[in-house]
C-alpha cells in the first residue's frame, strides 16, 4: 500500500495529538474522497481524552488519507515523463530560438545567425536569435539554464561560460549541472598585437622593452576578467614584466586606441584583428592555443616561445538546458555538427576568422571539462579577479 512520507505522517500525527482536529483535515486531500477518515479522525479528536489512540491505528488513519494524494502526484510525474518523450519524437514541432548573451554583432551573434538559417532550412521550423545580454553574459546564461528543456531554448555561448566559475562567487546556474552541452562550433583564436607603428618586429623585441622599462608601458584587452585580460596577465607573469592592464569595453574600441598608438599591446580575438592584420594597420607576435593558425601561418604559438599555459583558447559552443531528453540534445548535434562542417558553414565561420570544430555532445563535454582545469589555472596563476 502507498504510504504518506514519514515528514508527512509526523505533521499530521502531531496535530491530531494537540487536538487540532480542523487543522488536521486540512492537510488531507480532496475530503470527498476521504470522507470515512475524516469521520476517524473527528472521533480520534472527541475520544482522545478517554483512551489514547495506539501509533498503529492513527498510520492506517493516515495512509489512507494520503493515498490519493500520492497516487496523483505518481500521475502526475508520469505525465511529464511521457509529455517530454513525446514532444522527443516530434521535435521540432515549431520556432526554435537562439540566445546569445552578448549583444548583436559580435563573432558569437553572428555565428548564431548562420546556425540559425541554415537550421531552418534544414528543419522547415523557424529559428530566431534573441540577444539576451547582461553581467558579462551570465544573464543570458542563466535564461536558458532554467528554460523549459525541450530542445526549443538553445544557448549559443563562449568560453566565458567555463572560465566564470574560476572568476565570479556565487553564480546563479552551474555549468555541469544546469546546462547540456550540445556541440563545440568554432574556436576563437587570440592573437597578441601590436601597432604598424611601433619598433618591435618580433615577441622577443616586446619582452625585452617591456625588461627595460617595468610600468611604462600599457598593454590592452577586451574587458575586465576576459579571455583577453587572462592572457595578458598570464604573460606578466611567465615572462616576468611589469605591464599596465587597460581593460576596454569589447573588441572594437580596443582596436581602435591599437591602430590610434594608444596602447604598446594587445591581446585581440582574429575575428576583431583580422582585417587589419591583412591590411598591415597592426602587427601579430604570438597566438594562443596548442597549434599555429591557418590564417597565420608565420606566426608561432607562446608556447612555442617557450611560454607554457596558453593552451587554453576561445570557442563558441551550444547549449540547452540540463534535463532536456536525450533524444533532443543528440538530433540537435547532429544537426548542427552537420552545418558546422557543410561547405556554407565552414566558408561563413571562416569568414570571420574563426575555426569550425563541430563534434558530438560527448566530445564537447570533455573539452568543456579539460578547458574548466586549464582556466582555473590560469586564473590561479594570473591572480585575476571579476569586478
Amino acid at each position: 500500500m502507498t504510504t504518506l512520507p514519514t515528514v508527512a505522517h509526523q505533521r499530521i500525527r502531531s496535530t491530531v495529538s494537540n487536538g487540532s482536529s480542523n487543522q488536521a483535515l486540512a492537510m488531507l486531500p480532496d475530503p470527498g474522497e476521504s470522507r470515512a477518515c475524516a469521520v476517524r479522525l473527528k472521533s480520534i479528536h472527541q475520544s482522545k481524552r478517554k483512551k489514547p489512540m495506539k501509533l498503529c491505528s492513527l498510520n492506517k488513519v493516515v495512509r489512507a488519507a494520503t493515498a490519493p494524494v500520492v497516487l496523483a502526484l505518481v500521475a502526475v510525474a508520469g505525465l511529464s515523463t511521457f509529455s517530454l518523450e513525446a514532444s522527443a519524437q516530434s521535435y521540432p514541432s515549431r520556432r526554435i530560438t537562439f540566445v546569445v548573451p552578448y549583444p548583436a554583432g559580435g563573432a558569437t551573434d553572428v555565428s548564431a545567425r548562420l546556425l540559425a538559417a541554415k537550421l531552418s532550412d534544414a528543419w522547415k521550423q523557424p529559428v530566431t536569435v534573441e540577444n539576451k545580454s547582461g553581467g558579462g553574459g551570465v544573464v543570458g546564461n542563466d535564461f536558458v539554464a532554467k528554460a523549459q528543456p525541450d530542445g526549443y531554448t538553445v544557448l549559443i555561448a563562449i568560453t566565458q561560460i567555463i572560465q566564470a566559475p574560476s572568476l565570479v562567487s556565487n553564480l546563479p546556474y552551474d555549468v555541469f549541472k544546469d546546462l547540456a552541452p550540445v556541440t563545440q562550433v568554432a574556436l576563437s583564436p587570440i592573437v597578441l598585437t601590436i601597432p604598424d607603428a611601433q619598433p618591435m618586429k618580433s615577441f622577443k623585441d616586446l619582452i625585452d622593452l617591456a625588461k627595460a622599462n617595468p610600468g611604462k608601458y600599457p598593454y590592452g584587452s577586451f574587458g575586465n576578467a576576459t579571455t583577453s585580460h587572462l592572457y595578458g596577465e598570464l604573460l606578466k607573469k611567465t615572462a616576468n614584466i611589469d605591464m599596465t592592464h587597460v581593460p576596454y569595453r569589447g573588441s572594437a574600441p580596443l582596436l581602435n586606441d591599437l591602430l590610434g598608438n594608444q596602447i604598446t599591446a594587445a591581446f585581440v580575438d582574429l575575428t576583431t584583428a583580422g582585417p587589419q592584420l591583412s591590411a598591415g594597420k597592426v602587427r601579430a607576435l604570438a597566438v594562443g592555443g596548442e597549434k599555429r593558425k591557418p590564417q597565420l601561418p608565420d606566426v608561432p604559438t607562446l608556447l612555442e616561445l617557450g611560454l607554457p599555459g596558453f593552451e587554453a583558447e576561445g570557442w563558441i559552443g551550444v547549449f540547452v538546458p540540463a534535463a532536456t531528453p536525450k533524444d533532443i540534445v543528440t538530433r540537435l548535434s547532429s544537426e548542427l555538427a552537420r552545418i558546422v562542417a557543410s561547405p556554407e558553414g565552414v566558408a561563413g565561420l571562416q569568414t570571420v576568422n574563426l575555426l569550425p570544430v563541430g563534434g558530438t555532445a560527448e566530445a564537447f563535454e570533455a573539452t568543456l571539462r579539460r578547458d574548466h582545469e586549464r582556466w582555473s589555472n590560469v586564473v590561479k596563476a594570473a591572480g585575476v579577479k571579476s569586478e
